[in-house]
């Protein structure tokens, strides 16, 4: 079986470890630390706040922001759960606008989302692709809105020469699946000093310094193990990067001209890192999206779907007072239609030529 995402430790990362293990400080410490720097850079901001995991970086830039009861977010349907548990744990009220066909938060569609009660917009860079930031930005701007972008599976991911993270607060993710993983893990960026000084308070159960309570907090912390395990695969983030872009081209090249399949693309000004390969199943193909997972799987290609539904067609959400559900064909209807292959930088050049070989084999 390919999988299709894959992690390996390195003998750099074994020695971090154990380095760790062996100071005595298995808490919140200078490994940490270090960690904080690299996603700072990685962000190209001044500040990164590290958590335990990417959904309590969500509610971390939340609160920091100071969205609660009585405050809205606008948001996409087309997203992993976290987004919107992340809003509804704050207290506030989810508000969807639809997605365009990059499956990100179309921008034209936000202004129509938005009420008195809006305080935010949370777009999702999806699949590694980052949202049109760009335009985002200028409707915030227009009315007074905060970004929180919930960039968990785009570290890296560039809008123009912008580094995704630096549009007010972004949240990135390490788990086992991430681009880059510590198993769980988080962090928040931002160029603001002084929601990056109450982050750490609220991380740290609401101590300034110890025994000194600010206010309610959290213990959000992360732990030294945990931040060693990512440090190596920062320095190797340009190779990992390349490696995905190059499989994600070539299984462009090889997959172009099969009916009833749509292979993913970068609009202008936007670079994507790659997460997921995802590709749409259309109506017009030989099978449909469920048959067509099932045969990759069963050729030994590992093929899933994410996400099957839009947000708000579970029940939880659906009927949940904190979300206000309005209908958003497209989200629905991609839910219907996508499927994610393979793209990692650990394929071999025989196991993308194998993923091409099985979907087109599929798919006639």
């Amino acid at each position: 079986m390919i999988p299709i995402s894959k992690v390996e430790v390195d003998g750099e990362t074994e020695a971090l470890v154990l380095e760790v293990l062996r100071s005595g400080q298995l808490a919140q410490g200078p490994m940490v630390g270090r960690f904080e720097q690299e996603c700072a850079a990685m962000a190209g901001t001044t500040h990164a706040v590290a958590v335990n995991n990417g959904t309590t970086a969500l509610v971390l830039a939340l609160q920091t922001a100071g969205v609660g009861p009585g405050d809205e977010v606008i948001t996409t349907p087309f997203t992993f759960a976290a987004t919107i548990n992340a809003i509804v744990h704050v207290g506030a009220t989810v508000r969807f606008a639809d997605i365009g066909s990059d499956f990100c938060i179309d921008p034209d569609l936000i202004e129509g989302a938005i009420t008195p009660r809006t305080k935010a917009v949370m777009p999702v860079h999806l699949y590694g692709l980052p949202a049109d930031m760009v335009r985002i930005s200028d409707v915030s701007e227009r009315h007074g809105l905060t970004i929180i972008e919930d960039a968990a599976q785009a570290h890296g991911a560039k809008v123009g020469d912008v580094p995704v993270g630096g549009y007010g607060m972004a949240t990135f993710s390490f788990y086992a699946t991430k681009n880059l993983s510590t198993g769980e893990g988080g962090v928040v960026t931002t160029n603001n000093d002084e929601w990056a000084d109450r982050m750490r308070v609220l991380r740290n159960q609401g101590m300034k310094a110890r025994y000194q309570y600010l206010e309610p907090g959290h213990n959000y912390r992360m732990m030294d193990l945990v931040a060693a395990l990512a440090m190596s695969q920062f320095s190797g983030r340009t190779a990992m990067e390349t490696a995905r872009r190059a499989n994600a081209a070539r299984l462009n090249e090889s997959l172009a001209d099969v009916p009833g399949l749509v292979i993913p693309v970068e609009p202008p000004g936007r670079t994507s890192v790659w997460h997921q390969y995802t590709v749409r199943i259309t109506d017009d193909a030989r099978c449909t999206r469920d048959e067509f997972v099932t045969a990759m799987n069963n050729a030994g290609v590992g093929c899933g779907v994410y996400y099957p539904f839009a947000a708000y067609d579970y029940d939880c959400f659906r009927t949940h007072p904190q979300v206000v559900v309005s209908p958003c064909p497209h989200a629905e209807l991609a839910a219907t239609q996508v499927a994610s292959l393979p793209v990692h930088q650990h394929l071999s050049a025989a196991n993308v030529t194998a993923i091409v070989t099985a979907a087109r084999n599929v798919l006639g």
